[in-house]
């Protein structure tokens, strides 16, 4: 039996292990209410993890498509950009499949086909990661601009109102 039939076999286990396993990433306390409330208006971080880890995994397993994963990973990594998270805490979440990948398939590892078809696999999951990097730092950017922008209108209006701004016309020519 091929890897992905294997891993299509044991999603329920090992997405929920996923979700488990990234919770863990967070405070004790706020890793408990991801796992406990499951409605997704109380609880949109969680909802966004379980649907896009559920739809991460499935895209692995079908062969990625950039703008299905993208749907999936985007909400994901826009949540985490705006934490308290390095680069890497960041997006390691899906690195953490690989391991949760190997404790569910312990006892076909000992196949040298299956052990060859999981590094393939891998090297999907390393994509994946690379491409969360590049949505976690586009999410940075604007976040930098953001408050850039903000900090820039708040000197103006401070130099507007202590009279060291002068209104030009634009009919003045030179200017």
């Amino acid at each position: 039996m091929g890897l992905e039939k294997q891993l299509a076999k044991k999603k329920d286990a090992i997405v929920k292990d996923w979700f488990e396993r990234v919770s863990r990433t967070y405070a004790p306390d706020t890793a408990q209410f991801l796992k406990s409330v499951q409605d997704p208006i109380s609880n949109p971080v969680g909802q966004s993890l379980s649907v896009g880890l559920a739809g991460l995994f499935d895209q692995l397993l079908a062969g990625p498509d950039k703008e299905t994963v993208k749907t999936y990973l985007d909400p994901i990594v826009r949540i985490r950009a705006v934490q308290d998270f390095t680069p890497s805490q960041a997006t390691a979440f899906i690195l953490i499949l690989k391991t949760v990948i190997r404790d569910h398939l312990k006892k076909e590892l000992s196949d040298i086909r299956t052990v060859q078809s999981l590094f393939a696999f891998e090297s999907k999951i390393d994509s994946l990661s690379l491409y969360a990097f590049d949505i976690y730092m586009e999410c940075r950017e604007k976040i930098y601009d953001l408050k850039s922008n903000v900090e820039r209108s708040k000197v103006y209006k401070a130099f507007k109102r202590a009279g060291l701004i002068v209104e030009t016309s634009e009919d003045v020519p030179g200017l």
